[in-house]
């Protein structure tokens, strides 16, 4: 099996020339743009790491099906979806457009810099440090690693660039779509989008969603309906407006970041983790789309 993915990561690494690293956050443009990492962990317990799956890497918006998880244990399901949407928006993951022309103004599903903000505003705690302290802490819960930590640097380019961020969350406070600070919320979802992981961690996250909010302990975290509802905004919109195409083509629960990171779950089998700094036009690891189009055609691993 090792021969096999070390094979294919090997076929895919040349797709990388074809993208580009994120530039548009300080720090991200350090990234090798030739670097691929593969890990693969399967409910049986067998795992299988293979390319540059240790190296380090910011989570980026592979962070909002986490989030949306923990907002909804927060809050419940109901009130979550009052102040964020579920469907696909067509549009660029940082767009503004929707806000503004749609008639509720309120952002169309979690997975987009939008509602990924109104999400972020839903943590519960005092005060912004003590909200993404529950959201960190959550975080290396599910992915059974406790040494998870930020990026200060990734943070503080986050925090210098995020304009058009604070421009999203301001026109959804004044539509009633966020509720506390603002300051709070941006907070936290720039430090959530600064955490550092490898494809080992993402692998394993995913393997919790596989088993439908389970970890390897035998621990439930989640409700299987919280697991569910992640996995579905995974596949409808996490690879940003290339979803339809992805789920096509791949057919599996999947999240991407503009780190390069992307997460995959195949329900009740294992989870994947992938990074691929090169990136497409819509902002989706490109080496690591065609590595998991191939891994998803060889195993027949699509949900449909």
């Amino acid at each position: 099996m090792k021969k096999f993915l070390k094979s294919l990561v090997e076929k895919n690494k040349i797709t990388s020339e074809l993208g580009n690293v994120a530039n548009y956050i300080p720090g991200l443009e350090k990234s090798n743009k030739n670097s691929l990492g593969l890990c693969i962990m399967n409910t049986n317990g067998t795992s299988y790491s293979v390319g540059d799956s240790n190296i380090k890497f910011t989570i980026q918006s592979v962070s909002k099906p986490i989030t949306l998880m923990l907002a909804i244990l927060d809050h419940g399901e109901e009130h979550v979806f009052s102040k964020v949407g579920m469907e696909p928006s067509g549009d660029a993951f940082n767009s503004i457009q929707k806000l503004e022309t749609c008639k509720s103004h309120k952002p169309f599903n979690p997975m987009i810099n939008a509602g990924a903000i109104a999400t972020s505003a839903l943590i519960k705690g005092g005060n912004s440090q003590e909200k993404f302290q529950r959201l960190l802490d959550f975080f290396r819960k599910i992915s059974e690693n406790e040494t998870l930590e930020v990026n200060d640097d990734i943070y503080l380019g986050e925090n210098l660039t995020g304009n058009k961020n604070r421009a999203m969350a301001y026109f959804m406070k004044g539509e009633g779509y966020i509720d506390g600070s603002i300051d709070d919320a941006l907070y936290v979802y720039f430090r959530q989008c600064s955490i550092e992981v490898t494809a080992k961690d993402l692998a394993r996250i995913g393997l919790f969603l596989a088993r439908g909010g389970v970890m390897s302990n035998g621990e439930r975290v989640v409700s299987e309906r919280i697991a569910k509802i992640a996995k579905t905004l995974m596949i409808t919109c996490g690879m940003y407006d290339g979803s339809g195409e992805f789920a096509l083509r791949v057919g599996i629960p999947s999240k991407s970041g503009v780190g390069g990171g992307i997460m995959s779950v195949v329900p009740g089998k294992m989870g994947i983790g992938v990074f691929s700094p090169a990136l497409d036009e819509k902002g989706n690891p490109l080496a690591g789309e065609a590595l998991l189009e191939d891994l998803s055609t060889e195993l027949s691993l699509s949900i449909f």
